[in-house]
């Protein structure tokens, strides 16, 4: 009798602690700081070939919960919470003004729905990210539409999903976030309008900000590098299925960017593989191109409409995530 008791008490404690675990990993939000601030000052100096501000530095402590719990006090606000071309003109397929450039392109390759929104800038500035109700933290979690409607942009995707990890670098729009190294590529978009992927073994946060990076994820892995493909034909993330929606980001040029995001699950479109993804956005003429999260979390956002069709294999529908990439 002793010995059942005892096992039923062992085993109602490893199911009440594995219930909290679960719930405070997925389900309970945990909010740590405003995700408002931009550090404009990477921009002081136009035509910087680093773009960067030594005299800027994070108040990251390396924890997942602190690393910017005093961000704000190095951080500005935004010049403008939008691109303040005068007469822009849009349609469809296309946004024009004096800053920004974005043209929509379908295709319709590895019997999958490919979008394509090529983007050309002004400056990097131009180029911002956004996280759910604006508040950096755990388990928060909007719409990409919702965060895009909110911050007033032109074209969105998803971004790197940080809220589900525990570590990882997040710097956004020259803020660090989080400066826990996950031993991975890192996806760095430099306040001078390139990018590069380089390992969080060789840079702490703090120092890629003082290098001038304005926005950094970490998702991965890095699909083109130097303009040849860096994965393999096999390569998958984690236990992803070979073929799935898909979202990636490339660089062809200084301000010249590709968002891409294709479909798939569907009766339409099977979705791509890694490798694929890597051959597609190779072929647009990308330098740098890195994969962000992918599977439901794909959604594309242009002028007012999602233009994807995201889904889990059950229904079209969004995803709610972390955070989105966008233009405005």
């Amino acid at each position: 009798m002793k010995r059942n008791l005892w096992a039923i008490c062992f085993s109602t404690t490893l199911i009440a602690f594995s219930a909290y675990i679960a719930f405070d990993t997925f389900l309970i939000p945990r909010a740590v700081v405003s995700g408002t601030t931009v550090n404009t000052s990477l921009f002081a100096e136009s035509g910087d070939d680093t773009a960067g501000s030594s005299s800027v530095t994070s108040q990251s402590s390396g924890s997942d919960e602190t690393d910017n719990s005093s961000g704000a006090s190095y951080a500005t606000q935004s010049r403008s919470d939008n691109s303040t071309a005068a007469n822009p003109s849009s349609s469809d397929t296309s946004y024009q003004d004096e800053n920004i450039s974005v043209t929509l392109t379908e295709y319709y390759e590895y019997n999958t729905k490919i979008y394509v929104a090529d983007v050309k800038l002004s400056s990097a500035e131009y180029l911002k990210t956004a996280f759910a109700d604006n508040t950096y933290g755990k388990n928060i979690t909007e719409t990409t539409s919702s965060m895009a409607e909110s911050n007033n942009a032109i074209l969105a995707v998803n971004g790197d999903y940080y809220g589900v990890q525990e570590s990882g670098y997040v710097i956004r729009n020259g803020v660090v976030y989080r400066g826990t190294a996950k031993g991975s590529d890192v996806l760095c978009v430099y306040a001078n309008g390139t990018m590069e992927v380089v390992s969080d073994s060789e840079y702490t946060a703090d120092e890629l900000v003082s290098k001038g990076v304005w926005q950094a994820f970490t998702f991965g892995p890095s699909l083109v590098e130097n303009g040849s493909i860096a994965v393999g034909v096999n390569d998958e993330v984690g236990k992803a299925m070979a073929s799935n929606p898909r979202t990636a980001i490339g660089m062809i040029d200084t301000n010249h960017f590709v968002f891409v995001v294709s479909d798939g699950r569907t009766s339409e479109s099977n979705g791509l593989s890694l490798y694929e993804m890597a051959q597609f956005i190779q072929k647009l003429g990308v330098k740098t191109a890195y994969n962000l999260d992918g599977g439901g979390s794909s959604t594309m956002y242009f002028n007012g409409n999602v233009i994807n069709n995201p889904t889990s294999g059950r229904s079209i529908k969004e995803r709610e995530v972390s955070d989105i990439v966008y233009i405005g």
